[in-house]
Order: structure tokens, then C-alpha cells, then sequence
């Protein structure tokens, strides 16, 4: 006779954490944004209770370097101290910073169609002296510090201020290199993996930039059972985007989201 207790048994479990979204951007009065101190509830929960494993079901097109690094680091530090293994899972796109969030995973697996790479530092805005001039408006800034207003577009841009902003890019592109190293090693190969350049799908693989094409039901059961069960977490959305509506916050941040997402041929979330 089968023990009647079998049905109170605690099931392996995987926790597959969503993240879903640009990194560090918007989030003003609700707008959807992925940042250290708004996932770090979701991180640390993900975590407890010893799961058999952690999948991060990734889709952003990248962000602020720096939230990403601390997001990545959050998950990485847990998976060390609970020795849990975490498994990437990219969707339409894991690419500049959502391919950071990515290397905090021992494997990284994507969908034929899957976008990764950008290993890369962007700054983009626009300049409005001649309109300024045009319509007779005087621009007034005041500061203490001659290099206090870098990049002010409104006024001619100046080799000084772009030569300062390369010099930021560049160490913050070498921080994402190092990171990518680190956590990749040995499985990387090609000579322009650092260029700001994507791969799809088994281009990917092949450039070790992922370990394999698999989703993350399927490729999770295999390695860790039939019987698995699977815990969803993901943030919350704020009232507007859960009744349809644009709030505020999402309005004020639109345009930057949408080129982030389009820029990989993507629709803007």
C-alpha cells in the first residue's frame, strides 16, 4: 500500500525569477524599470528555501551599467553563499546590459531567435544651440566648476566634453569585459566579441557567449526531473500598466525605452 503521506511531500522546486525590461531607466511614478533596490526583495526570496535551482527568464535590451552590475552581483553572491545553480534563460533579448544580467548565471540558454551580445557603452542625446540662437532664447547656467555642465546641449558641444565622456565610456567598458571574462572564461571564442556587436541563436553558442538552445521548462526537467515544480516571481506592475494605461512615469521615459528596444528590431514593451 502506497504511504497516504506521499501527498504532503515537498516537491523539488526551481524558482524562475523575470527579468523582464530596461535596466535602471524609468520607474518614475510607477513606469516599469529592472534596478538593484526594487528586485533585491525578489532576488533574496528567489534563493530561500534551498531551491533545486534558480532560472532568470531574461528579455531586456540593457540600461544603466551600474544596475546592472549590482543586480548581477546580488544574484551571484546569493547562488555562491546558498550554492544554488542558476540557469539564464534569453527570450527576444539579453544584449548591453541584459547580457550582464545574464553572466551572473552558470549557463546561459536562448531560443534560436534569441539576441545576445552589445558588449558595449553607449551615450546618446541631441544638440539645440542653433534653434536656441534662432529663436532668440539665451541660454543662462551658472556653475561652480568649469566642468560641471559636460555635454550641455544646448550650447556647441565641446572636444573637451567628449573626450571626458570617452574616457568614462571606456572604463566602464572595460568593468563589462572583465565581467564577461569572469564569468564566461574559456567558452568564449572570436576577436570581436568586445565591439558593441549581437549574435542570434547558435551564433551565440558558438561564440560562447550561451551555453545552448533550450527553454527553460523543458531544459529545466531535463536536468532536474520530471517531477519539478516551478515558482514564478517577477515585479510587480505599477496600477497603469495593469489596467492598459500609460502612467506618467512610463510617458515621461517612452522615447528612451522605445530606442533601446527598437535599436535590436524589437517592439518597445
Amino acid at each position: 500500500m502506497r504511504n497516504p503521506l506521499h501527498l504532503f511531500r515537498r516537491r523539488d522546486r526551481i524558482t524562475v525569477l523575470r527579468l523582464e525590461g530596461v535596466i535602471g531607466m524609468g520607474g518614475r511614478l510607477g513606469g516599469a524599470s529592472l534596478t538593484d533596490a526594487g528586485l533585491a526583495p525578489l532576488v533574496e526570496a528567489a534563493f530561500r528555501g534551498k531551491p533545486k535551482a534558480v532560472a532568470l527568464a531574461i528579455n531586456s535590451p540593457g540600461g544603466s551599467a551600474a544596475q546592472s552590475s549590482l543586480i548581477a552581483a546580488r544574484i551571484r553572491r546569493l547562488a555562491d553563499e546558498k550554492q544554488v545553480p542558476v540557469h539564464a534563460f534569453v527570450e527576444d533579448v539579453a544584449a548591453s546590459g541584459g547580457y550582464w544580467l545574464a553572466t551572473a548565471a552558470d549557463r546561459i540558454h536562448v531560443d534560436p531567435n534569441s539576441i545576445v551580445g552589445s558588449i558595449g557603452v553607449i551615450s546618446a542625446s541631441f544638440g539645440f544651440p542653433e534653434f536656441l540662437a534662432r529663436h532668440g532664447i539665451e541660454r543662462r547656467v551658472h556653475t561652480a566648476g568649469t566642468d560641471k555642465s559636460m555635454l550641455d546641449p544646448f550650447r556647441p558641444e565641446r572636444p573637451e566634453d567628449v573626450e571626458r565622456l570617452k574616457r568614462l565610456q571606456a572604463q566602464i567598458h572595460a568593468n563589462f569585459i572583465a565581467q564577461v571574462k569572469a564569468r564566461r572564461g574559456d567558452r568564449l571564442a572570436g576577436d570581436d566579441l568586445f565591439t558593441g556587436e549581437i549574435w542570434v541563436g547558435e551564433a551565440g553558442v558558438a561564440a560562447g557567449l550561451a551555453d545552448g538552445i533550450g527553454h527553460l521548462v523543458p531544459t529545466m526537467r531535463a536536468l532536474y526531473g520530471d517531477k519539478v515544480a516551478f515558482r514564478l516571481m517577477a515585479p510587480r506592475r505599477s496600477l497603469f500598466r495593469r489596467l492598459g494605461l500609460p502612467g506618467v512615469g512610463e510617458a515621461l521615459d517612452a522615447v528612451e525605452t522605445r530606442a533601446l528596444w527598437t535599436r535590436y528590431g524589437l517592439p518597445a514593451r
